[in-house]
């Protein structure tokens, strides 16, 4: 490998987080390939395929204007014969030879009888059969490479330190750290994948799971400045003001909150429900009591746009009190921002909504009793109780709108006690969900539908631009198609746009000046149109089930029927399975659960974040014991910390949250 390649090559495993040999081990395979050989018979159409073998034909290169292709022969060890393609792949010819032993992987086309290469490497007969490790790697880095990598690394270093105590790993028999790794990067059997995951798992689990336990003890130990008692009475007569009805769970919510609030240790709440089961009205509450009190209130969101919905609903909502609100985001102009702060100092404020700002050096209050994080998954640890200290220690609402069962709920935020919304303020709210192609008639004659009756309409994309990958619908092209098809009548969101130019196509959207709006998932928080009855959702299989969810909240708000279209113009079946488990539900707690048992370890960036804890090996439902073992035995750590092996443990816990990369919740 010439020079460049190399420091090309070291530069992009190091902006992945890989910077040593350590690095390299803990970076496992997110899969498998099986290596054993295909069934020659009967092969179906873009089967994935692997023969063992060799070439009976040198192979040829073919250049085009942007592409070149290189054909072979390829003669199994059956005796059948292939026909061999490879795009972009021109060293081939320089490294393919007549008389090696060769493993192909590629895709069977039924069609032309040939095969589309996916990988081409000599044949050992001992090792080809096993299972091959498949990374997920940075561009400039291929597979062969890293694997050659990760055998130096073994090479380089004798040892590994083991995480878990002596205590546990005889307690369960787990292996070494070292052999686990072994045994996940050079399995020899299927076992040995099994063998090496469950000290990864258990490793991660108990780490997570004694630093929620850590933090807990923290806030079990803090108590909060002497603060007036809450009357429930006039929170109820405030609530029968309101000309609507609270549901069942938002009412058992409500008063959960407020009898911690009036407890002298502090609050430390997680209130989830599904997206439109009413959490907003519910902090909202929260805030009202705190107000009675006497104390201010402080309610972060995410981003802006989210911000500035919930300062408009809370102004709605108290006019007809003395509650004074006022916004503080990162746009607010430098006087207005002054005059905030000086407010908020003052207590001139009672309730302050914002982003980030909240929690500015310059921000000070006068009497932090209650703070609200909405969408808590989107702040780590330190960002939280940073907030939270504003006040001489507050009280601290978190709220998320991926909602899990109780009980997985209890085992993944052990640090906090956990308010489920289960009801909808509306009993009859109707999204029909179905799978559609892009050529489908079905959108346009919805969209016309839906521009007829003056509703709004939705239409997202996973990408802003085709910088990631060619294969994704990005949003400027849905732009321009739909620009073309209603011109005057399409807005355009996503995350590089000025905050400006967000906020306007926001307000043109909800004032229905234009009642389309193309967008990335930055709508999934922050847009509450009640009046939009349709979302089109692109490339649908790009995102988690969670996140679909999350999207399709954003319509039917009002309790009128409303359509969301997934479109998927693949043939994956498992793919659709999944896209079928909206189509046949609306409940969140069960299409939540779906998406967990889908997903892989550390399956939670890009398109298919979904708002829950990240796991590198855990599936926190598949490995629910796993989890609740390591609770168990985090507990009994904290219970005997003086053991040496516990102290070491529980000091790499403390650094870890004390560095915020804890972000649990």
């Amino acid at each position: 490998m010439d020079l460049t390649k190399s420091i090309e090559i070291n530069k992009a495993l190091a902006n992945y987080g890989i910077k040593n040999y350590l690095d390299v081990l803990e970076h496992t395979p997110r899969a498998y390939e099986d290596m054993t050989p295909t069934k020659e018979v009967m092969l179906l159409d873009k089967e994935r395929v692997v023969f063992y073998g060799k070439l009976i034909q040198v192979p040829t290169l073919s250049r085009f204007s942007r592409v070149s292709l290189v054909r072979f022969k390829f003669q199994t060890l059956a005796g059948n014969e292939f026909n061999i393609e490879a795009y972009n792949r021109p060293y081939l010819p320089k490294i393919l030879k007549l008389d090696t032993k060769y493993v192909v992987i590629g895709n069977y086309d039924q069609k032309k009888n040939k095969i589309n290469l996916i990988n081409i490497s000599t044949y050992n007969e001992i090792t080809s059969k096993l299972p091959k490790p498949v990374y997920s790697l940075p561009g400039p880095v291929d597979q062969n490479t890293y694997r050659r990598l990760v055998d130096r690394a073994f090479k380089n270093i004798e040892n590994v330190k083991d995480i878990v105590p002596p205590y546990f790993m005889k307690k369960y028999c787990l292996l070494s750290r070292l052999d686990a790794l072994k045994k996940l990067h050079h399995p020899q059997v299927d076992n040995d994948i099994r063998l090496g995951m469950r000290v990864l798992k258990y490793e991660e689990c108990l780490k997570f799971t004694l630093k929620t336990e850590l933090i807990r003890e923290e806030n079990k130990r803090l108590e909060k400045n002497k603060k007036q008692h809450i009357n429930s009475k006039e929170v109820d007569t405030f609530i029968k003001s309101l000309p609507y009805h609270l549901t069942k769970s938002q009412d058992e919510a409500v008063t959960e909150i407020i009898f911690d609030m009036n407890k002298t240790s502090l609050m430390y709440r997680l209130l989830q429900g599904d997206v439109g089961s009413g959490k907003t009205l519910v902090a909202a509450l929260a805030l009202y009591g705190n107000y009675l009190r006497n104390d201010q209130g402080a309610f972060m969101a995410p981003t802006d746009a989210l911000a500035r919905q919930h300062f408009v609903t809370l102004r709605e909502l108290f006019k007809s009190t003395n509650i004074r609100i006022a916004l503080l985001v990162g746009q607010t102009p430098s006087k207005e921002k002054r005059q905030i702060e000086l407010a908020l100092i003052n207590h001139k404020i009672d309730i302050v909504v914002g982003t980030h700002a909240l929690f500015s050096k310059s921000v000070e209050y006068s009497s932090l009793g209650l703070a609200i994080i909405d969408e808590q998954h989107r702040f780590g640890v330190n960002q939280r109780l940073l907030l939270a200290s504003k006040g001489s220690h507050a009280d601290l609402l978190l709220m998320s709108a991926t909602p899990i069962p109780r009980t997985l709920a209890l085992t993944i935020y052990g640090d906090l006690d956990v308010s489920t919304l289960k009801e909808f303020p509306f009993d009859n709210k109707q999204v029909m969900t179905t799978i559609v192609d892009s050529n489908d008639p079905t959108i346009d004659n919805l969209i016309n539908e839906s521009l007829k009756n003056h509703r709004q309409v939705y239409i997202i994309a996973p990408l802003i631009t085709d910088s990631v990958t060619e294969s994704k619908i990005t949003v400027e092209t849905l732009f321009a198609r739909y620009l073309l098809k209603y011109p005057g009548k399409v807005a355009l969101l996503h995350g590089k746009l000025s905050q400006e130019e967000k906020i306007c196509a926001m307000e043109s959207f909800k004032a229905n000046k234009y009642p389309i709006i193309v967008s990335t998932t930055v709508i999934e928080v922050g847009l509450d149109v009640k009046s939009a009855n349709l979302m089109i959702i692109y490339d649908a299989s790009s995102f988690g089930l969670a996140s679909l969810h999350q999207l399709r909240g954003r319509i039917g708000r009002d309790g009128e029927a409303a359509n969301c279209l997934l479109v998927y113009d693949g043939r994956d079946e498992i793919e659709k399975d999944k896209l079928k488990v909206l189509v046949n539900s609306n409940d969140g707690f069960y299409i939540a659960n779906e998406d967990l048992k889908r997903r892989g370890p550390g399956e939670l960036g890009g398109y298919r974040q979904s708002g829950l804890p990240s796991f590198n090996f855990v599936n926190i439902v598949n490995d629910f014991k796993i989890f609740t073992c390591a609770r168990d035995d985090a507990k009994f750590i904290l219970q005997n910390r003086l053991e040496p092996s516990f102290r070491k443990l529980i000091d790499i816990a403390k650094k870890e949250i004390n560095s915020d990369k804890f972000t649990n919740v």
